[in-house]
């Protein structure tokens, strides 16, 4: 690991020692260097105080990598909204979801998002770059900090494809379980469905969740939805998927973004049902929150109501989950970065993918 360009935030407790040792330091000082970054949240090198003062001396430009805090926000429902300023003065948003028996974080793990699905925020800023597996973790750790209490669960649903990122992405699943100490089950990796990259995926044989967001039941309305899914049909796409439950024995969730008039119909809740029979696999519906760009509405509770019924009487399992944080703009879909003015403090309030 170089010392002078690569933050030590997302490093396991081995290149760490071998890190200290690198600088003829004796190795146990690994073992402290890991507790300090992951466990006591340290932020510069020079606050160690276990080290010795002239080596913290030596050592104090040396990045940690963590964000600085631009912009917090609170919803009524105790949803915080974060923006996060990267070294290279990029901008990503976190959600820390608190409950009463759990604190869940929404990472990101793209600066802003290719994928450009019709309904979603990020998508409408375009794609500037992919985080590190630092950059990740950090945020995970920034929550934590704010609410003083231990994150229990993570989502991969923030900014971002995860699976065009796939190799930081699985070094910050690696991290959180192994150096931040949150279990793999207690993790959920949402994907648009990229090709080979679930069946790529399976092959890791991890116990994280694994949300697909589908969104649409047919090709053509799912082409309509995410202009990126032309080139990959639905039926490639669940044939993945199905190798993914063979491979790792794990159920798939399918996010499914009910838009009224749109995908919320009978027909259309009944052309799901005949394409996940049979399949190891859970339907969340996710009634639409709104955004600026585009004229989408909300379904009504009844018209919600009957898309489950539909599924009920397929036999498929599924549940309805409202979002939380929408009044911050912290909500599923909301998330963007666009136009925001850094140290200023004036900027439109951003939204969450």
């Amino acid at each position: 690991m170089s010392v002078s360009t690569q933050p030590l935030l997302g490093a396991t407790i081995e290149e760490l020692t071998a890190w200290v040792q690198q600088q003829g330091q004796p190795a146990y000082r690994g073992k402290q260097l890991h507790e300090w970054i992951y466990h006591k949240g340290v932020r510069s090198l020079a606050d160690i105080s276990v080290f010795p003062k002239h080596w913290r001396s030596e050592i104090a430009a040396v990045p940690i990598g963590r964000s600085t805090l631009h912009h917090r926000s609170v919803a009524a429902d105790g949803t915080v909204k974060y923006l996060l300023q990267l070294t290279d003065g990029q901008i990503v948003e976190t959600v820390g979801i608190p409950s009463d028996k759990r604190l869940t974080v929404c990472v990101s793990t793209q600066v802003g998002c290719p994928m450009a699905c019709d309904f979603c925020a990020t998508g409408k800023g375009g794609y500037k770059r992919n985080l590190s597996r630092g950059e990740i973790v950090d945020q995970v750790l920034t929550v934590q900090e704010d609410f003083q209490h231990r994150v229990s669960h993570v989502v991969f649903m923030g900014m971002g494809e995860p699976l065009l990122n796939t190799e930081n992405v699985l070094a910050a699943i690696k991290s959180l379980n192994q150096d931040v100490g949150i279990g793999q089950r207690s993790l959920t990796l949402s994907t648009v469905g990229i090709r080979d990259g679930i069946r790529q995926l399976a092959q890791h044989q991890l116990q994280v969740t694994l949300a697909v967001s589908l969104h649409a039941p047919n090709q053509a309305l799912r082409e309509q939805l995410i202009p990126s899914a032309r080139p990959y049909p639905i039926e490639d796409l669940l044939t993945e998927c199905r190798e993914y439950v063979e491979i790792t024995g794990r159920r798939i969730s399918f996010e499914y973004i009910l838009l009224a008039g749109v995908n919320d119909l009978p027909e259309h809740a009944l052309q799901l049902a005949k394409r996940l029979r049979g399949f190891q696999c859970h339907v969340n519906l996710i009634p639409y929150n709104p955004i600026e760009e585009v004229d989408y509405k909300r379904p009504s509770g009844d018209r919600i109501q009957a898309f489950v019924k539909v599924l009920k009487q397929q036999n498929i399992a599924v549940s309805v989950r409202y979002s939380r944080g929408l009044e911050a703009d912290a909500a599923c879909g909301q998330l963007r970065t666009t136009n925001l003015r850094l140290g200023t403090g004036n900027f439109p309030s951003p939204r969450l993918h």
